[in-house]
């Protein structure tokens, strides 16, 4: 399937600020069964955008804008091509986990086994995982099968229950969360028993029964499964990740994959405004003479402040992905 893609971010600040650094994290991957076929960025006020891959294979934009600017939008347009992963078994078999210890002790998926920034373990989460009966009894791809489905009925999706940063006790506490929350823990439960997992911030194309919001960003998980390979669990809509999952970046958890981080000079507030569109085809290619269709589905303020600096300090800046 081809999918025409356009994310639009609006940052508006109270007051006029002196200059903006950002980067941003929003051009879809192009590996595996997806191809990124066309992709820009464009700002407002305008700037020169420049781009690298950092050590992941994301491919980060980054641009600064020294003028002083009361707003900053950043608009994004993408042609993507996902193809359907081929049919998975029900099971990996009786060597599952003695080959998964051996990816392990290979050392090259550290970082994937290790606890992270939104990925700490807690007693909330060992008692979950305790009411789960979470052990390696099960055969591994039976074992995240079972953990997506069953976070998909203990968890409600309430958008707004927790924040951008929220560590997953939160989540874990009142039994709500976004697909952040849900990837998170996820991530979380598979490492504890051994199993590579990372974090994937994206789109999702709608149908009927899913239930993470339309018209904002999304995030899953893949595990790392062996003779197999890296296999997305989105635990939000209870899914085997497909060609309607349109992959922009992989990392340890979000912290590492957020769709805008920076800097500004100033002194004042900041709201955000997000608006995302996904089209499926027949997708006519974005350097024909007709424009792309684009019919947001989303725009809103930010709940409350994002950013609060001291008069000439520079903060940190984030788009919230999922709210």
């Amino acid at each position: 399937m081809r999918y025409t893609i356009k994310h639009v971010t609006r940052f508006v600040y109270d007051a006029a600020i002196s200059e903006s650094v950002m980067e941003a994290r929003m051009q879809p991957r192009s590996d595996g069964l997806q191809r990124c076929l066309h992709f820009s960025l464009s700002t407002s006020p305008g700037s020169r955008v420049l781009m690298y891959q950092d050590h992941d294979g994301n491919s980060v934009h980054h641009f600064n804008i020294p003028g002083r600017h009361s707003r900053l939008t950043l608009t994004t347009d993408a042609l993507v091509e996902c193809s359907e992963p081929p049919e998975l078994p029900y099971r990996l078999g009786p060597q599952g986990w003695s080959q998964l210890d051996a990816l392990a002790a290979s050392g090259e998926w550290f970082e994937l086994l290790a606890p992270s920034a939104f990925t700490q373990p807690s007693e909330l989460l060992t008692a979950f995982a305790s009411e789960l009966g979470l052990t390696r009894g099960n055969d591994p791809l039976v074992l995240l099968r079972r953990l997506t489905s069953e976070m998909y009925k203990r968890f409600e999706y309430a958008p707004r229950s927790t924040r951008v940063d929220s560590p997953i006790d939160d989540a874990l506490r009142s039994r709500r969360g976004v697909c952040q929350d849900f990837a998170h823990v996820f991530i979380a439960l598979a490492r504890s028993v051994g199993i590579p997992t990372r974090y994937v911030s994206g789109y999702l194309f709608h149908e009927g029964g899913d239930r993470s919001t339309d018209g904002a960003t999304h995030a899953w998980a893949e595990a790392l499964l062996p003779e197999v390979g890296w296999v997305g669990f989105d635990p939000t809509n209870n899914l085997l990740a497909g060609d309607r999952h349109v992959r922009v970046a992989i990392g340890r958890d979000y912290a590492d994959v957020p769709p805008t981080r920076g800097v500004y000079k100033g002194s004042t507030a900041v709201k955000s405004e997000l608006a995302v569109a996904v089209q499926v085809g027949p997708a006519q290619s974005l350097f024909g003479s007709d424009p792309v269709p684009f019919t947001p589905w989303k725009s809103r303020d930010a709940a409350g402040q994002l950013v609060d600096g001291d008069l000439g300090s520079q903060d940190q800046v984030q788009d919230q992905q999922q709210q």
